[in-house]
């Protein structure tokens, strides 16, 4: 029986907010068109391609959505074979620039490029055609989907090939003909692409929602402290006291902390179960073959004692402690695995659901991914699997428990496990289906519906599957402080990988998930590097300090003395002219990303060169050759002023005040007028963008900057007034430091919230103190008269 290329269980019904236009994808004989330019050739005969409009129907959720382009195509096949595995070629790609997003590990993705079919990676989650405006050809997108129980991803092909792989991962699951396995569109703007894209596929599956459907934790807007690095499996709660003491002492009080692995009740299989649960189990990698066997806190935060009476102990009194005593402390999230924990769930526990252990099986496209610690000991030592029919089971006991003590929320990791445990369960599709509604119930009772960072995630699966309510999660692998293989260039070229996955990531994710770039050491060699990233990323800023050991200078250029942030209104994404290029080992691009602010927008520049996916070792690698200064040119066009929830116009904008950050120049550029930046290894500016206005009486241009003490400086600036008839600009300002705005003219004075202070006018910029004020909302206003 064909797999089903309809919703199930929705009230459809025909678009009514979407555009049916003519699809600008077409099979014409054995050529794949996009608006009539051939993009694949010799495609072969069993392929079939459906016009959107012809099998999307709308359900009443839909209407959130807003607009719904439909002028793509599904793309199928039929096969003479039934089978739980196919791979078939959809078309010969050649000489055309490709960008995409691939499996470089079990549980990661990240960027690629090349320019025909032979140059793709197994397990491409997401690929995109470069564009040719000389004859008019359009960005094309490739993405694979799910279709009943099969998922799909690309790989390479022979004779530049681009095969389609759609798997059951089940032998007892098999199918001949797919229709909607890829969905293919085109378009003059890649961002609107991707984007309209996953509309269309939200609308076909409505199995996922998209992130302009939800709202994400409100984490997002606290500084945060993770236990990881600081403790590894060590966690304790006097450690985590004195953590968080540290950190407010400082002047840095996180709003949000962490308690990662190490607190949960675990043991091998062949240890006696104790009240000392997994004690000797603290060194790296040991606990991965452990299986938890209860859902309370293990014997370290059992045994805690509240100083506040003899009568209160156990995590609930350390939670409650806690946040009684840094009132800055809002959310306390823990960690947990999918299943439980890196092992799952103990067979034959009192009080747990019913388990079994199963010896997970890499699938072709896994095998073909690099080689990881956490992959070879959950394979060599199985995994109890609780049945899907007792997941919600699972939860309820876990989730219920870590309510009442009084936690806000969970870090659920290892995500990408189930696809290798499901020969027995209905296939890799059904068996998530199961798992993230389970998952998705449990979060929407205890914690919110959106208390969760998704982690180890990155597979379409998940995203098409288990984001119906999950709206944060990491778009990077781990922050790693040193090469956990031994490299010690590791320590440099390893962060610069680690920008690239989140910069290229959040492409694809950030139409799923609100995209967290990770933790970092704000005492790393590469620390404010990580830190001006994480600045404009747009999402939340944790870091993993050891206790007592902080770069406070460092910090307070991204956290307010109130523990929140100055976030950007959208997420980080690479600029246009950079999507095709590599910033890793090309030996001259630079990563440029973007980001918008209320009132500005913003440009980070970043030599990430210097090692990273290596395709004949099947690993990331060193690139030291490529690791030298490099260059690149920007301008104010490079930031994508009209995407976003919060877009801002530039009509009529002739002039931008674009202050560059760390150089500490102001210079006055049109749109697309260029400046040239060059950085050394490891190195970065951050250019920030502002359009000019003008008072129309007296002809004074004017543009705020924000505060220069603060990495995302434009982020301070929460709103602006031009008062023609008074000659006067408001600027509303959160944080405090050293505000810049350039003007044309002098002022004639300068008032914060209504009394006047002194200022400093040089070389056009504007410079004032501005005092941190102590209010709930943190807010300045700053009036410059003329």
């Amino acid at each position: 029986m064909a797999p089903s290329i309809t919703k199930v269980a929705l009230d459809t019904s025909p678009i009514e907010n979407g555009e049916h236009k003519p699809s600008t994808i077409t099979l014409e004989g054995s050529t794949l068109l996009a608006d009539s330019h051939p993009f694949l050739t010799e495609v072969p005969a069993n392929i079939i391609a459906t016009p959107a409009s012809n099998i999307l129907v709308s359900s009443p959720d839909d209407h959130k959505l807003g607009n719904v382009i439909t002028t793509g195509s599904f793309v199928g096949f039929e096969s003479d074979e039934a089978s739980s595995r196919h791979v078939v070629s959809i078309g010969k790609l050649e000489g055309i620039r490709f960008m995409s997003i691939f499996r470089f590990k079990v549980w990661w993705t990240t960027h690629w490029t090349g320019i025909t079919g032979l140059d793709l990676e197994h397990e491409t989650q997401l690929l995109v055609l470069e564009n040719d405006p000389v004859i008019s050809r359009p960005y094309v997108l490739i993405l694979p989907i799910v279709e009943g129980p099969f998922r799909a991803s690309l790989q390479p092909g022979p004779d530049h090939q681009v095969d389609v792989c759609v798997e059951s991962g089940s032998t007892q699951v098999v199918g001949s003909s797919f229709r909607a396995v890829l969905y293919v569109d085109s378009g003059d703007d890649p961002f609107d692409l991707v984007r309209d894209a996953m509309k269309a596929v939200r609308v076909h599956l409505g199995t996922f929602r998209l992130l302009d459907e939800k709202d994400p934790p409100r984490v997002v807007d606290k500084f945060g402290w993770c236990t990881w690095d600081a403790f590894y499996l060590k966690v304790h709660p006097q450690g985590v006291w004195e953590g968080v003491e540290g950190l407010a002492s400082g002047g840095c009080p996180p709003g949000f902390v962490l308690i990662d692995d190490g607190w949960q009740s675990i043991c091998h299989d062949d240890d006696p179960i104790t009240d000392q649960e997994g004690m000797n189990r603290t060194a790296a990698g040991e606990q991965m073959p452990c299986r938890l066997i209860k859902f309370e806190e293990n014997y370290k935060f059992r045994d805690y004692k509240s100083p506040k009476g003899e009568r209160s102990k156990g995590m609930g009194a350390f939670i409650r402690d806690l946040k009684n005593e840094f009132k800055s402390v809002e959310f306390v999230y823990v960690w947990h695995a999918l299943l439980g924990y890196w092992g799952g769930i103990r067979p034959n526990v009192p009080g747990l659901p019913e388990s079994k252990v199963i010896e997970p099986k890499l699938s072709k496209g896994l095998q073909m991914t690099m080689e990881d610690l956490a992959v070879d000991k959950i394979v060599n030592n199985r995994v109890g699997l609780v049945t899907p029919e007792l997941a919600g089971e699972m939860y309820e006991g876990l989730h219920a428990r870590l309510e009442s003590v009084g936690i806000d929320g969970v870090k659920v990791d290892v995500i990408h496990l189930l696809e290798m445990l499901c020969e027995e369960y209905g296939g890799r599709v059904d068996l998530a289906k199961q798992y993230y509604k389970a998952l998705t119930e449990s979060v929407r009772k205890h914690f919110k519906g959106n208390g969760v960072i998704a982690s180890m995630e990155h597979c379409n699966d998940f995203m098409l599957l288990g984001t119906e309510t999950i709206s944060l999660g990491r778009v990077g692998d781990d922050f790693w402080c040193t090469d956990p293989n031994g490299d010690p260039n590791g320590t440099f070229w390893l962060q610069g990988c680690h920008m690239v996955h989140c910069a290229y990531n959040s492409l694809w994710m950030g139409n799923f998930i609100h995209p967290d770039w990770d933790m970092f050491q704000s005492t790393h060699p590469c620390a404010e590097f990580h830190a001006a990233s994480r600045a404009i990323s747009g999402g939340p800023i944790y870091v993993s300090d050891c206790v007592g050991q902080h770069n406070f200078p460092l910090l307070k250029k991204i956290v307010l003395p109130d523990g929140t942030l100055l976030r950007c209104q959208y997420y980080a994404l690479p600029t246009r002219d950079r999507l095709f290029d590599d910033p890793l080992h090309d030996g001259k691009t630079m990563l440029k990303i973007w980001n918008l602010n209320k009132y500005t927008g913003v440009i980070g520049a970043f030599n990430c060169q210097g090692g990273g996916w290596d395709r004949q070792a099947r690993a990331n690698r060193s690139a030291s050759e490529y690791s030298h200064p490099v260059s690149c040119l920007t301008n104010p066009k490079d930031v994508e002023w009209s995407k976003g929830k919060t877009p801002i116009s530039i009509k009529g904008v002739v002039i931008f005040a674009v202050y560059l950050l760390k150089a500490k120049q102001l210079k006055l550029l049109k749109l697309t007028e260029d400046i040239e930046l060059a950085l050394n290894s490891f190195d970065y500016e951050l250019l920030i963008i502002s359009p000019v206005k003008v008072l129309p009486e007296k002809l004074i241009q004017f543009a705020p900057i924000g505060l220069v003490n603060m990495l995302n400086s434009g982020g301070a600036v929460e709103s602006l007034v031009l008062e023609d008839e008074k000659d006067s600009v408001k600027v509303g300002i959160r944080g405090t430091g050293e505000l810049k705005a350039f003007a044309s003219e002098k002022p004639k004075s300068c008032k914060i919230d209504g009394e006047e202070v002194a200022f400093n006018y040089e070389q056009c910029l504007i410079t004032t103190d501005v005092p941190w004020n102590g209010s709930t909302s943190g807010l300045s206003e700053i009036e410059y008269l003329f």
